[in-house]
């Protein structure tokens, strides 16, 4: 498992009116950042998306300003939300870009497609929030196409034993205030028992927090 570094991969979207955008609702985290009079992905979401092709899902709308951040190669980009509210608001941020998107009504482990459609499925800030992530991660290799990829950004188990001691104490306060995220569970250890192969891991703490970024294959 290799980690991999950030480097811009595409030119930086113009659509400054949309403002930063955020990663999911529970999370609002920014998906873009500001250079000079445009606006660009952050490093993190840059290096998620980096060099994704043909039919992509993401697990969670935000509020829609994500769409901006796609590779040009990506066919057609489907969001799924649960919350009707987040759907509209990303409905009216994609009728504003020159792609093709579809926001549908679903939920992480209940996503309204057949099976083996999508070239990739994008989990960020979703597996660590999920009541339960290996259910999450069934629906997304019944979605996968074969050879298809799951690209994952999340919070993720302190490797220090004694900052993992203290996210495990603090989690099930966190839990309540953060919209169901566990900083303390082992998201690569969860992505490899349900089935996939890990293609590239980059661990990082952003915000004093462990996080782990990367692509995994179905086995």
């Amino acid at each position: 498992m290799a980690a991999f570094a950030s480097r811009p991969a595409q030119p930086p979207s113009a659509d400054a009116h949309m403002g930063y955008g955020m990663e999911q609702f529970h999370h609002p985290r920014p998906v873009r950042i500001r250079d000079g009079s445009l606006m660009r992905p952050t490093p993190q979401r840059e290096l998620l998306l980096r060099g994704l092709t043909g039919l992509v899902a993401e697990l969670g709308a935000g509020d829609g300003v994500k769409l901006t951040c796609y590779p040009a190669q990506v066919q057609e980009i489907t969001l799924i939300e649960e919350d009707p509210f987040l759907r509209e608001i990303a409905r009216a941020a994609a009728a504003d870009l020159p792609i093709t998107a579809r926001i549908l009504a679903g939920t992480p482990a209940k996503v309204p497609v057949p099976e083996g459609v999508f070239d990739a499925v994008v989990c960020s800030l979703i597996l660590c929030s999920a009541p339960h992530p290996q259910a999450v991660l069934a629906e997304v290799r019944r979605i996968l196409r074969p050879g298809g990829q799951l690209r994952f950004y999340e919070h993720v188990r302190s490797s220090n034993p004694a900052l993992a001691l203290t996210e495990a104490l603090l989690t099930p306060l966190w839990s309540r205030a953060a919209g169901g995220c566990h900083p303390d569970r082992d998201i690569p250890s969860a992505i490899q028992q349900a089935g996939f192969t890990l293609q590239r891991v980059h661990r990082f703490t952003f915000d004093h927090v462990s996080h782990v970024l990367g692509t995994a294959h179905p086995a």
